[in-house]
């Protein structure tokens, strides 16, 4: 558990566990397909394969596994506020399994601009001409391999919100390459500014399981 004197609240976090403080758990344990322990009054999800403990009591997230910790102290930027959000805004509806770019969603306009671009370069850079790794990497990550371009897996950063990586190759001509795609009704699942900081910690789980953490 974190150490409460060191904690960092994030802009709109306070307000975050206000919300989710007054949902029925019961409704929120379906919705996000989570787990929920009375007795301390502490949700259960699962992102990337490893188990986030909300704590209502404490208001305090943490994890007991190497890969968990690293998400919610290091990446605590992104995964904070996501998490809190997520569990807020999730609803009981399957995916639609239409995976597109990020910028094809409502309001994506804003990952083509300035520090919102994601960081695909680095995993192009990181796995190309390694498929071994990169299978080693996404089965850290819970992931689900798939069979787009060179080398591609599904992640779940959260229960319902599937994101897709694509690796190609480079060659003489053409540099390595890496694409990120997200579930169309992922904007049903989590607010639409949630959905930058969702695909980042993506990006850096995938880099950080790659160094071996």
């Amino acid at each position: 558990m974190t150490d409460q004197g060191t904690i960092m609240a994030w802009p709109g976090e306070a307000e975050a566990w206000d919300a989710l403080t007054q949902l029925c758990p019961d409704e929120t344990r379906v919705n996000a397909k989570v787990l929920f322990n009375p007795h301390n009054s502490t949700y259960v999800l699962n992102c990337f394969g490893q188990d986030i403990f909300v704590s209502l009591n404490d208001r305090d997230i943490y994890s007991n596994s190497a890969l968990g910790q690293v998400l919610v102290n290091q990446y605590a930027e992104y995964s904070h506020l996501s998490i809190l959000k997520y569990l807020i805004h999730s609803r009981d509806l399957p995916c639609s399994g239409q995976m597109i770019p990020p910028f094809d969603l409502p309001g994506g306009d804003i990952f083509v601009k300035g520090t919102h671009i994601l960081p695909l370069d680095d995993i192009a850079g990181c796995f190309d001409g390694n498929v071994d790794k990169f299978v080693k990497t996404g089965k850290n990550l819970a992931g689900t391999q798939l069979e787009y371009g060179d080398m591609s897996f599904k992640l779940f950063p959260f229960p319902r919100v599937p994101v897709v990586i694509i690796v190609w190759e480079g060659d003489e001509e053409f540099p390595a390459k890496a694409t990120l795609l997200l579930d169309a009704g992922c904007v049903s699942q989590i607010p639409t500014e949630i959905v930058w900081s969702t695909a980042m910690m993506s990006v850096k789980m995938l880099l950080q399981s790659a160094r071996g953490k």
